[in-house]
Protein backbone atom coordinates (compact mmCIF):
# COMPACT_ATOMS: atom_id res chain seq x y z
CA UNK A 1 0.00 0.00 0.00
CA UNK A 2 1.14 3.47 -1.36
CA UNK A 3 1.86 5.84 2.11
CA UNK A 4 1.29 9.83 0.97
CA UNK A 5 3.07 12.01 3.61
CA UNK A 6 1.69 14.70 4.18
CA UNK A 7 3.10 18.26 3.07
CA UNK A 8 3.78 19.91 6.01
CA UNK A 9 5.99 16.72 7.05
CA UNK A 10 8.12 17.33 3.91
CA UNK A 11 10.36 20.43 4.81
CA UNK A 12 10.79 18.68 8.12
CA UNK A 13 12.04 15.73 6.50
CA UNK A 14 14.15 17.75 3.65
CA UNK A 15 15.31 19.42 6.86
CA UNK A 16 16.78 16.46 8.55
CA UNK A 17 18.42 15.30 5.54
CA UNK A 18 20.29 18.05 5.27
CA UNK A 19 21.64 17.82 8.57
CA UNK A 20 22.69 14.40 7.83
CA UNK A 21 23.69 15.36 4.14
CA UNK A 22 25.08 19.04 4.00
CA UNK A 23 25.42 20.71 1.00
CA UNK A 24 29.00 19.52 -1.07
CA UNK A 25 31.50 21.48 -0.20
CA UNK A 26 30.02 22.67 3.20
CA UNK A 27 32.74 21.62 5.83
CA UNK A 28 30.97 18.59 8.60
CA UNK A 29 33.45 19.69 11.56
CA UNK A 30 35.55 22.75 12.96
CA UNK A 31 39.00 20.60 11.63
CA UNK A 32 37.25 20.65 8.22
CA UNK A 33 36.42 24.21 8.19
CA UNK A 34 39.49 25.02 9.08
CA UNK A 35 41.43 23.31 6.21
CA UNK A 36 39.04 25.13 3.95
CA UNK A 37 39.63 28.64 5.67
CA UNK A 38 43.68 28.08 5.15
CA UNK A 39 42.97 26.85 1.83
CA UNK A 40 40.78 30.15 1.07
CA UNK A 41 43.30 32.35 2.81
CA UNK A 42 46.45 30.64 0.74
CA UNK A 43 44.03 31.42 -2.59
CA UNK A 44 43.63 35.42 -1.14
CA UNK A 45 47.20 35.67 -0.52
CA UNK A 46 48.32 33.95 -3.84
CA UNK A 47 46.79 36.46 -6.03
CA UNK A 48 47.63 39.16 -3.62
CA UNK A 49 51.31 38.54 -4.20
CA UNK A 50 50.73 38.22 -8.15
CA UNK A 51 48.74 41.62 -8.11
CA UNK A 52 51.80 43.49 -6.08
CA UNK A 53 54.30 41.81 -8.13
CA UNK A 54 52.75 43.48 -11.18
CA UNK A 55 52.79 47.37 -8.97
CA UNK A 56 55.12 50.22 -9.67
CA UNK A 57 57.92 49.95 -7.33
CA UNK A 58 56.45 52.88 -5.20
CA UNK A 59 53.84 50.88 -4.65
CA UNK A 60 55.08 47.70 -3.77
CA UNK A 61 57.13 49.39 -1.37
CA UNK A 62 53.58 50.96 0.21
CA UNK A 63 52.67 47.26 0.43
CA UNK A 64 55.57 46.31 2.07
CA UNK A 65 54.95 48.43 4.63
CA UNK A 66 51.18 47.57 4.82
CA UNK A 67 52.03 43.82 5.49
CA UNK A 68 54.48 44.67 8.19
CA UNK A 69 51.94 47.19 10.08
CA UNK A 70 48.36 45.95 9.63
CA UNK A 71 48.50 42.84 11.69
CA UNK A 72 46.55 39.79 11.69
CA UNK A 73 43.16 41.29 11.68
CA UNK A 74 43.02 44.03 8.84
CA UNK A 75 45.86 42.49 6.47
CA UNK A 76 43.62 39.80 5.15
CA UNK A 77 40.83 42.25 4.97
CA UNK A 78 43.05 44.51 3.29
CA UNK A 79 44.31 41.91 0.77
CA UNK A 80 40.93 40.73 -0.01
CA UNK A 81 40.00 44.64 -0.91
CA UNK A 82 42.77 44.52 -3.09
CA UNK A 83 42.17 41.78 -5.27
CA UNK A 84 38.52 42.61 -5.03
CA UNK A 85 39.64 46.36 -6.81
CA UNK A 86 37.88 47.88 -3.67
CA UNK A 87 38.96 51.10 -2.55
CA UNK A 88 40.08 51.76 1.16
CA UNK A 89 41.60 54.25 3.93
CA UNK A 90 44.86 52.54 2.87
CA UNK A 91 45.10 52.97 -1.08
CA UNK A 92 48.41 53.88 -2.17
CA UNK A 93 48.11 57.77 -2.59
CA UNK A 94 49.74 59.33 -5.32
CA UNK A 95 50.68 62.50 -4.79
CA UNK A 96 49.98 65.58 -6.46
CA UNK A 97 53.20 68.06 -6.15
CA UNK A 98 51.34 71.32 -6.87
CA UNK A 99 49.25 70.76 -3.72
CA UNK A 100 49.87 70.41 0.47
CA UNK A 101 50.50 66.48 2.02
CA UNK A 102 48.30 66.06 4.95
CA UNK A 103 49.39 62.51 7.02
CA UNK A 104 45.96 61.38 9.29
CA UNK A 105 47.11 58.99 12.43
CA UNK A 106 44.56 57.56 14.33
CA UNK A 107 42.68 54.14 15.56
CA UNK A 108 39.39 52.58 13.62
CA UNK A 109 37.67 55.56 13.86
CA UNK A 110 39.92 57.30 12.20
CA UNK A 111 40.15 54.20 9.48
CA UNK A 112 36.76 54.85 9.09
CA UNK A 113 36.45 58.50 8.02
CA UNK A 114 39.77 58.50 6.58
CA UNK A 115 37.91 57.82 2.70
CA UNK A 116 35.68 61.10 3.46
CA UNK A 117 37.98 63.04 4.58
CA UNK A 118 39.45 62.46 0.73
CA UNK A 119 36.58 63.23 -0.71
CA UNK A 120 35.62 66.47 1.05
CA UNK A 121 39.63 67.42 -0.21
CA UNK A 122 39.91 65.60 -3.12
CA UNK A 123 42.23 68.03 -5.87
CA UNK A 124 42.90 70.51 -2.61
CA UNK A 125 45.26 68.11 -0.42
CA UNK A 126 47.17 64.56 -0.84
CA UNK A 127 45.51 63.37 2.40
CA UNK A 128 47.90 59.84 3.52
CA UNK A 129 46.94 57.74 6.69
CA UNK A 130 49.33 56.15 8.52
CA UNK A 131 49.77 52.45 7.61
CA UNK A 132 47.97 51.07 10.66
CA UNK A 133 45.24 50.69 13.49
CA UNK A 134 47.58 53.29 15.43
CA UNK A 135 45.97 51.93 18.81
CA UNK A 136 47.66 53.50 21.90
CA UNK A 137 50.43 55.83 22.85
CA UNK A 138 52.77 53.08 23.49
CA UNK A 139 52.22 51.73 19.85
CA UNK A 140 52.79 55.15 18.58
CA UNK A 141 56.14 55.68 19.77
CA UNK A 142 57.49 52.82 19.06
CA UNK A 143 56.04 52.65 15.38
CA UNK A 144 56.03 56.69 14.61
CA UNK A 145 59.30 56.75 12.54
CA UNK A 146 57.59 54.14 10.36
CA UNK A 147 53.98 56.06 9.86
CA UNK A 148 56.33 59.27 9.48
CA UNK A 149 57.72 57.65 6.31
CA UNK A 150 60.75 60.14 4.11
CA UNK A 151 58.34 62.37 2.63
CA UNK A 152 57.75 65.71 3.86
CA UNK A 153 54.53 66.39 5.78
CA UNK A 154 52.58 70.02 5.71
CA UNK A 155 50.18 69.01 8.11
CA UNK A 156 49.55 65.88 11.12
CA UNK A 157 45.96 65.34 12.13
CA UNK A 158 46.53 62.73 14.72
CA UNK A 159 44.60 61.08 17.88
CA UNK A 160 45.05 58.28 20.37
CA UNK A 161 42.61 57.71 23.19
CA UNK A 162 40.17 54.96 22.83
CA UNK A 163 42.94 52.11 22.96
CA UNK A 164 44.55 54.64 25.81
CA UNK A 165 41.28 54.31 28.04
CA UNK A 166 43.26 51.83 30.74
CA UNK A 167 46.53 54.06 30.97
CA UNK A 168 46.84 55.75 34.03
CA UNK A 169 46.46 59.44 33.07
CA UNK A 170 50.10 60.17 33.79
CA UNK A 171 51.69 57.54 31.83
CA UNK A 172 49.09 58.74 28.96
CA UNK A 173 50.04 62.31 29.32
CA UNK A 174 54.13 61.36 29.45
CA UNK A 175 53.39 59.58 26.17
CA UNK A 176 51.55 61.86 24.31
CA UNK A 177 53.97 64.56 24.86
CA UNK A 178 56.61 62.51 23.49
CA UNK A 179 54.74 61.72 20.25
CA UNK A 180 54.04 65.62 19.66
CA UNK A 181 57.82 66.49 20.72
CA UNK A 182 58.89 63.60 17.98
CA UNK A 183 55.91 65.04 15.10
CA UNK A 184 57.21 68.50 15.86
CA UNK A 185 60.55 67.73 14.76
CA UNK A 186 59.18 67.17 10.86
CA UNK A 187 57.89 70.99 10.65
CA UNK A 188 54.89 70.05 10.24
CA UNK A 189 51.60 71.94 11.22
CA UNK A 190 50.02 69.60 13.81
CA UNK A 191 46.29 69.13 14.86
CA UNK A 192 45.22 66.99 17.52
CA UNK A 193 41.45 65.13 17.19
CA UNK A 194 39.77 64.92 20.17
CA UNK A 195 38.81 60.96 20.66
CA UNK A 196 35.23 60.42 20.27
CA UNK A 197 32.68 58.98 23.17
CA UNK A 198 32.40 55.49 24.15
CA UNK A 199 29.09 53.99 25.06
CA UNK A 200 28.88 51.81 28.30
CA UNK A 201 28.89 48.73 27.04
CA UNK A 202 26.56 45.99 27.79
CA UNK A 203 29.91 43.50 27.92
CA UNK A 204 31.93 45.90 30.28
CA UNK A 205 34.72 46.32 27.18
CA UNK A 206 34.26 49.98 26.94
CA UNK A 207 32.95 52.95 29.47
CA UNK A 208 32.13 56.10 28.56
CA UNK A 209 33.35 58.15 31.58
CA UNK A 210 37.80 57.38 30.73
CA UNK A 211 37.20 59.33 27.23
CA UNK A 212 36.22 62.73 28.51
CA UNK A 213 39.14 62.59 31.19
CA UNK A 214 41.84 61.58 28.70
CA UNK A 215 40.18 64.64 25.92
CA UNK A 216 41.00 66.94 29.09
CA UNK A 217 44.12 65.63 29.44
CA UNK A 218 45.45 65.70 25.75
CA UNK A 219 43.63 69.30 25.57
CA UNK A 220 46.00 70.31 28.49
CA UNK A 221 49.34 68.40 26.55
CA UNK A 222 48.45 70.50 23.64
CA UNK A 223 47.38 73.67 25.19
CA UNK A 224 51.11 73.79 26.28
CA UNK A 225 52.74 72.86 22.89
CA UNK A 226 50.16 75.39 21.11
CA UNK A 227 48.59 72.66 18.85
CA UNK A 228 45.40 73.25 17.60
CA UNK A 229 42.50 70.76 18.30
CA UNK A 230 39.79 69.43 16.05
CA UNK A 231 37.26 68.73 19.11
CA UNK A 232 35.56 66.05 17.19
CA UNK A 233 33.87 64.75 20.67
CA UNK A 234 31.74 67.60 20.65
CA UNK A 235 30.60 67.66 17.03
CA UNK A 236 29.54 64.15 17.38
CA UNK A 237 28.11 64.00 20.45
CA UNK A 238 24.46 65.31 20.11
CA UNK A 239 24.55 62.64 16.97
CA UNK A 240 25.37 59.33 18.58
CA UNK A 241 22.02 58.41 18.01
CA UNK A 242 21.91 57.96 14.43
CA UNK A 243 25.35 58.50 13.71
CA UNK A 244 27.19 55.71 16.36
CA UNK A 245 26.53 51.91 16.34
CA UNK A 246 24.53 50.55 18.97
CA UNK A 247 26.79 49.50 21.88
CA UNK A 248 29.87 50.46 19.96
CA UNK A 249 32.27 53.02 19.81
CA UNK A 250 32.29 52.73 15.66
CA UNK A 251 30.02 54.96 13.67
CA UNK A 252 27.64 53.84 10.83
CA UNK A 253 28.30 55.07 7.26
CA UNK A 254 26.41 58.74 7.83
CA UNK A 255 28.57 58.86 10.96
CA UNK A 256 31.89 58.42 9.13
CA UNK A 257 30.70 61.00 6.56
CA UNK A 258 29.89 63.18 9.30
CA UNK A 259 33.60 62.89 11.26
CA UNK A 260 35.44 63.44 7.75
CA UNK A 261 33.90 66.45 7.10
CA UNK A 262 34.70 68.18 10.27
CA UNK A 263 37.94 66.67 9.54
CA UNK A 264 38.46 68.05 6.23
CA UNK A 265 36.79 71.43 6.96
CA UNK A 266 39.48 71.37 10.18
CA UNK A 267 42.28 70.93 7.96
CA UNK A 268 41.46 73.11 5.20
CA UNK A 269 40.90 75.85 7.54
CA UNK A 270 44.49 75.32 9.16
CA UNK A 271 46.05 74.48 5.78
CA UNK A 272 45.18 78.19 4.90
Amino acid sequence: MRILLPLLFLPCLALAQNSVNPPKGEPTNAAEAAVQKAKADAEVDAKYQELVAKLPPDQQAWEKVLQDQLGGFYLPIHKREKIMGRSSAWDFVQDDPKLPRVLLIGDSVSRGYTQAVRKALAGKVNVHRAPANCGPTATGLKNIDVWLGDGKWDLIHFNFGIHDRNTPIPDYEQRLTQLVERLQKTGAKLMWASSTPCPDTKDGKYKAAPIPERNTAAAEVMKKHEIPVDDLFTAITPHLAAMQNPDDVHFNAKGYDFLGENVAKAIEAQLK
